[in-house]
């Protein structure tokens, strides 16, 4: 079957127009206070590296922020992929979007990412005495509030709409991807997430 695709800028604003007005008036090209007051507040965001995107979350105010144009991303213990590290090596463009619990508008960066071992930076971010061993540093090339029409329209803050966990289970969903037993993978999974958590000082 064939389907009619967009495969230039060209026709794709033809069907959709130029942008005017308040969607272009809002970017801002260094962080202003408004900025920094949202990135302080947020516990979680999604990064976007070249093929990929990772979610990313602590307590609020866990990415720093270094000045006008820089903000730094401490990397907790995890799975050791290092999937948006290694596209961040061999590409450098990134694109962050910050989330705060209830509230349905989302703060949006984009720049340019490195990644940092330096201990001078990281040891004020330092989680109950243990410094993360890397951070992301992106200068910004971008930032802006994005609109909450996306949070209204899923509901995601709605307590009416979560599911019930039973219906789907990420548990179940990662044991039978990796291919255990449930049980086995059950006590897998608690045995990794506890010791991070308890290295972290988090329990």
């Amino acid at each position: 079957m064939r389907y009619d695709m967009i495969k230039d800028v060209t026709s794709l604003r033809e069907v959709y127009p130029e942008p005017k007005g308040s969607p272009i008036d809002k970017v801002r090209y260094e962080l202003d206070d408004h900025c920094r007051k949202f990135i302080a507040h947020s516990p979680f965001l999604v990064l976007g590296t070249s093929g990929d995107v990772s979610p990313k979350g602590d307590h609020p105010g866990f990415v720093a922020v270094l000045d006008k144009k820089t903000v730094l991303v401490p990397d907790r213990r995890g799975n050791n992929r290092l999937d948006s590290f290694q596209n961040i090596v061999t590409n450098p463009q990134v694109s962050m979007i910050f989330f705060i619990p209830g509230v349905n508008e989302t703060f949006r960066i984009r720049g340019e990412g490195e990644i940092t071992v330096d201990a001078r930076l990281l040891a004020p971010l330092a989680l109950n005495g243990k410094a993360p061993q890397a951070g992301l540093i992106v200068h910004v090339r971008e930032a802006y509030l994005h609109c909450g029409k996306a949070i209204l329209r899923s509901k995601l803050w709605n307590q009416d709409a979560k599911i019930d966990p039973r219906i789907l289970s990420g548990r179940d969903f990662l044991a039978d991807h990796v291919g255990r037993d449930r049980e086995e993978f059950e006590e897998y999974y608690d045995q990794n997430l506890n010791s991070a958590m308890v290295e972290e000082g988090r329990t």
